[in-house]
């Protein structure tokens, strides 16, 4: 079977880049909107039980697979001990021949080399903008604590669905979500 695997980091990103690269060459796509800053994601670990000796998994690149050399590794060495073949469309690599294996880890190195030079020039720019006094950091989104008591328990009665939750606090799946467990954990000032 040829099975696809599609990831994006956030909800905002859309996928038709790689839905069009797949489109055609795949029987399954396992795809979802999550970091690919480790392996604890749902629709990576759902493939990676679906695929069967013999199988062929394809991915656009391989920074849709995993963003450090350690983390691709481990999935590349699960699949070949699966014996499942991987190809990455734009490296074109195929880790069944040796050429492939070599530019699997080669192309493996600058992903990581790549995310960790965007974390450092972040860092920089940080620092840059705290140094000039305009750097405010992270800002937590103001909602009514009453108000969100209340839409909360109206989610967990039933009698509203998490979207319409968030659409009514205006707020995005991770805030609300990060405010849902501070609030169960008895965060929330009220």
């Amino acid at each position: 079977m040829k099975v696809g695997y599609i990831r994006v980091s956030t909800e905002e990103q859309k996928t038709a880049r790689q839905d069009n690269a797949l489109n055609g060459l795949v029987d399954k796509v396992y795809s979802e909107s999550i970091s690919g800053k480790n392996t604890n994601r749902p629709q990576l670990k759902a493939m990676l039980e679906y695929v069967r000796e013999g199988d062929i998994l394809y991915i656009e690149s391989l920074s849709r697979l995993g963003r450090s050399t350690k983390d691709l590794i481990n999935i590349v060495e699960e699949l070949n001990n699966n014996n499942v073949q991987l190809i990455s469309l734009k490296e074109n690599v195929d880790t069944t021949t040796p050429q492939g294996k070599l530019m699997f880890h080669i192309f493996a190195s600058l992903a990581e080399f790549e995310r960790e030079t965007i974390k450092q020039r972040q860092l920089e720019g940080i620092i840059e903008a705290k140094k000039n006094g305009v750097y405010k950091g992270r800002q937590e989104i103001k909602v009514d604590d009453n108000k969100f008591i209340e839409v909360y328990n109206k989610w967990k009665n039933g009698k509203l669905k998490a979207v319409e939750a968030m659409k009514t606090l205006e707020l995005k799946a991770n805030t609300f979500y990060r405010r849902v467990k501070r609030y169960e954990e008895g965060l929330l000032n009220s």
